[in-house]
This record gives structure tokens, sequence and C-alpha cells, in this order.
């Protein structure tokens, strides 16, 4: 297909989104007047343009801070995360996983479980209904949501998506695992376009086991490729997945697991990127990019559930897997022994 013939789809297909987009907002148009109405009572004034539709997201209302203008829950004031119990006084399970309920309105998890972390793609797979179900006794679970955005629709059910994507199997003897760091990244021979269709866009996984008495210390680290980029303040980032979980050897669990999103400035990217956790905290230059604390889970987390979260929390990259199993999921292995049999490509 010619160039200006795929542009000139692409066009065509913007424009009807537009139209659908228009479509469904005038279908909402008496709630979203019985919504502004709701909002004044909270102190938010809302204009039109405030309102948006997309068929992940159904109808929503946007503004900074909104959430925390209309929930009578706040978040931790240390993290930023809100507390399950406390979000389950006020909001229920809502009509699909990473949506909470009230009789005005629907709160949403935060942005960087969405995929390619895009404020207006679906979720990234597996992680937020995993999460969302997740519970065990005595566990204290805490979340990040979106704070600027809330739906609306309260019946719209909205889209899902399903990728192929299973957690691995892993030894689960944590005690055996050597402390120390790990580098993982995709085969050097492929191409960056191979890389984001099958890697997710991944630059590496950096991974640390560290250890201090009884207690065993995991860290992982996702950064994507250069060209993966995301606003922070009107300033262009690179996102990066953080892992954070401490293992008790005397009972066997872990007792504590956290996940972030850290934003990292070009030079902070290129500084890290081919280095390890050891430079992140034990060299004279340290490098501490600004992040945002998106879950937190304290209690009983078996190592199944842990393997399980963190390969997902990842979303479809297949080097955490690796990591887990020593090896590709088997049709990603299968994709790359085609790729380089063709001696067409040239990458």
């Amino acid at each position: 297909m010619a160039e200006s013939d795929h542009q000139e789809m692409f066009a065509q297909h913007q424009a009807r989104m537009r139209e659908i987009e228009q479509d469904e907002l005038r279908a909402a148009s008496t709630r979203i007047q019985e919504f502004k109405a709701y909002a004044r009572t909270r102190g938010v004034q809302l204009s039109d343009a405030a309102f948006n539709y997309s068929p992940p997201l159904g109808v929503t209302a946007s503004a900074p801070g909104v959430l925390r203008s209309l929930l009578d829950v706040q978040p931790n004031g240390r993290d930023g995360l809100y507390g399950w119990n406390e979000l389950a006084k006020v909001l229920r399970p809502g009509p699909s996983e990473g949506c909470l309920k009230g009789p005005d309105f629907i709160a949403m998890a935060h942005p960087s479980f969405r995929r390619q972390m895009h404020p207006h793609g679906n979720w990234a797979p597996r992680f937020i209904d995993l999460f969302w179900s997740f519970n065990s006794l005595g566990l204290d679970k805490s979340v990040a949501l979106d704070e600027d955005r809330v739906r609306v629709d309260l019946d719209g059910m909205g889209y899902g998506e399903f990728d192929t994507w299973y957690g691995p199997p892993f030894n689960d003897d944590i005690a055996s695992i050597g402390l120390g760091n790990v580098k993982l990244r995709p085969p050097s021979d492929l191409s960056r376009v191979r890389v984001e269709m099958f890697f997710a866009s991944a630059y590496c996984i950096d991974i640390k086991w560290s250890q201090s008495g009884n207690i065993k210390t995991f860290q992982a680290l996702e950064l994507k490729d250069e060209s993966v980029l995301t606003s922070l303040r009107g300033v262009p980032h690179h996102p990066a997945r953080y892992l954070h979980a401490e293992f008790d050897l005397a009972k066997g669990v872990f007792r504590h697991f956290d996940g972030a999103i850290q934003y990292l400035t070009s030079a902070e990217y290129f500084a890290r990127r081919d280095s390890d956790f050891n430079m992140t905290y034990k060299h004279t230059w340290h490098v501490k990019p600004t992040y945002q604390k998106v879950f937190k889970l304290n209690g009983t987390i078996t190592t199944k559930e842990w393997v399980e979260l963190s390969s997902h929390f990842f979303a479809a990259n297949p080097l955490m897997f690796e990591y887990f199993n020593g090896d590709y999921p088997g049709h990603i292995s299968d994709i790359v022994e085609k790729l380089r049999a063709l001696p067409e490509e040239q990458w």
C-alpha cells in the first residue's frame, strides 16, 4: 500500500472516530447535564469541553484533580495510593475490572495500567483483573487511581481486549536464588520494529536480589526503547515500570509487594539503561527519577501469586517470562526463529 493511501485511510478512520464520539456525547447529553449539576455541588465547574468519549473508557469528565473533589476518601499522603478498604466504604466494584462505582460516577485505575501507559488505551493484559480480584486474609491493598478523569455513563460497559498471555512457571525456592544483578535484553539481531511488536518495545529489564537478615529483597526495572515517551507536566519523559518485593525467609512468603512508574528525563534514561541497580544506589552520581507509586500489597503473598502479578505488571514483555522460566513463551520463540530464517530480512 502506498504511503498516501495509508495516510488517507488513517484520516478517514480518525474522522469516523470523531463522528462516533459526537454521536455518543449527544446520546449522553442528559446524563452529562446531570453530572455537571452534581459536580457543582462538590465545587467543580465543568464545561462541555471537559467531556469525551472513547470505546475503552465510555463517556468521561476530565479536570485536574476532579476525583479528589468528588470522592469522600483521600489517598495516603506519603505515597498517593488509595486504601482498598477505605474505597470499599464509598464505592463498589464497577462494570469491569479497573473500575469502582459510586452513585454518581465511576472511578478508574491509574492510566499507567493501560496499554503503552496511554490514558486512552485499554487495560494492559491481565494485571488489572488479577489485582482487582486479589485477596487474602489480613491483606492490606492500595492502588493509584486516575485523579483527573471519572466515568459518567454509569451503565455503559466499554469493551475489552484479550491477549494470549500467561504467567510462567517458576522454581519457588526463593531462598536458593543468588544475590546480585541480572540484565535481560531482547535478541540483539531484532530490529526496533520487531522489538516493538514482540517485546513490547523493551530495551531491558534489570533485576536485583539482596538480603538483610531474614528478609530477601527483589527489585525489577523495565526500561523501554528511547522512542517510548510520555508527558509529565508538559515535558517528555521515559516511563519505566518498577517492582519491589520483600520475602520473609523464615515464613516462606512475601510480606510486601509494590509497583511504581519512574519518569526519567533524557539524561537520566541514557545514564541508567546500560547500568544496573548498583549505579542507582552506590555510585557517586545517583539517578533519582520522579516516580508515581501505583499499587501496594502488605500481608501474605505466595510465590505463585507474586510471579503471576509480576509477569503481568510488565504487560506482555517476554523478558520477564524468560527470567521466571528460562526461555521465551513458545509462540515468541517460534516467531523469532522464523524471522531469523528469512534471508530477505535486513535487521
